[in-house]
């Protein structure tokens, strides 16, 4: 037993972003998550999405072509022993498939029907094909990560995919079970990335009602306007982020900056701009690691920037475990961390164990398995 979702059931029906990540989110938690892939046809596309992903980590994978009736006759099977289901097809195509909510829950009615999609299961942009960049560029997202006089840049596909889609619709699917134990009914959850997107902006939100947020991109706090919430790059080509918001934090990064506070005013907006050239002046005198020795241990919110190969050896990193090698790969810990039961990257029961457990035949699990 291991993680505080012991015990819990999850149909996942494959699929690529945000719900193998909502899977993967439960499956490290301890859930019991079992995977439906399509049959292989031989050759992939060579794609990113045909290629191996340690988001499919922890658990099991089941074979099941969904275009056949005993196939789908098998996952209502599945479903009835299941807590929850997780699916990203677009709108109407389960429903198409003979496995929308109306059917799985007529099977199972205490099961939370996850759904996760870009724009929503209705709206005029509902049936709209679309990808991360998408969703966060309607959300209004976006547009706000903007520098001055540049593009919009786009954070990687975070923001859309896995935070505002893949973690929404894991604390959906949770909501859904709490609420199924107190009412004995399941429900459908209706994840949309845009929405979810949205909701990762309220703070935001909040500053530009209260006056705090300018409407032009790039001049405000957290947004590259400020001279002390920023990037700059150091000697040697590196970079050092700087966080000094609080004053006892900017007062602190002055000093190891070896500035005259007098000069460097924190909030005079009108100077930002001029006071970001000095501040990146000071940076180019030194290394990267130079500056990291001096501010990581030092009260000023300044951190070195690190690469995805670098962060899993710094040392605070190491210490803590965020990073654990799996399958011979390198990758993230789960997380949050739990005092009594502590999720792990678990390794699947061998597949006739795992399947047996679902209620498969052994001649089913023989066909079946992957």
């Amino acid at each position: 037993m291991t993680g505080p979702l012991h015990g819990l059931k999850v149909i996942e029906v494959g699929s690529i972003g945000p719900g193998p990540f909502a899977a993967m989110m439960l499956a490290d938690m301890g859930a019991e998550v079992l995977r439906l892939v399509r049959p292989k046809t031989g050759a992939g596309s060579g794609s990113v999405v045909d290629s191996p992903n340690i988001v499919y980590r922890g658990r099991a994978t089941l074979s099941v072509d969904l275009k056949r009736d005993e196939d789908r006759d098998l996952v209502l099977r599945l479903a009835g022993s299941a807590d929850a289901l997780i699916e990203g097809f677009r709108p109407g195509v389960m429903e198409r498939l003979g496995l929308g909510p109306e059917t799985v829950l007529a099977s199972n009615p205490r099961l939370v029907y996850g759904r996760v999609t870009g724009y929503g299961q209705d709206g005029p942009l509902a049936m709209v094909p679309g990808h991360d960049i998408n969703y966060i560029s309607i959300a209004g997202v976006l547009g706000a990560i903007t520098r001055r006089g540049e593009r919009p840049m786009f954070p990687l596909n975070l923001v859309g995919d896995f935070g505002g889609g893949g973690m929404l619709l894991a604390f959906g699917i949770l909501c859904g079970l709490y609420e199924a134990r107190i009412s004995g009914q399941g429900q459908v959850v209706d994840a949309a990335m845009v929405e979810g997107t949205a909701l990762l902006a309220t703070v935001v939100h909040g500053l530009r009602a209260s006056g705090h947020w300018d409407g032009e991109p790039g001049t405000n706090l957290l947004d590259s306007g400020a001279h002390f919430y920023e990037v700059y790059e150091t000697a040697d080509g590196g970079h050092i982020a700087v966080g000094a918001i609080e004053p006892q934090f900017y007062e602190e990064l002055l000093r190891v900056m070896e500035l005259d506070p007098s000069e460097v005013p924190q909030w005079d907006r009108a100077r930002w701009p001029e006071l970001k050239q000095r501040f990146a002046e000071v940076f180019l005198g030194r290394t990267r690691d130079d500056w990291a020795k001096v501010l990581e241990t030092a009260n000023a919110c300044a951190t070195p920037v690190l690469g995805l190969e670098d962060g899993p050896r710094h040392p605070h990193n190491v210490a803590r475990q965020t990073f654990v090698e799996a399958d011979g790969v390198m990758q993230p810990a789960p997380a949050p961390r739990f005092s009594r039961t502590p999720p792990a990257i678990a390794d699947p029961p061998p597949a006739a164990e795992t399947l047996s457990a679902w209620g498969l035949a052994d001649a089913e699990i023989a066909a079946r398995a992957t």
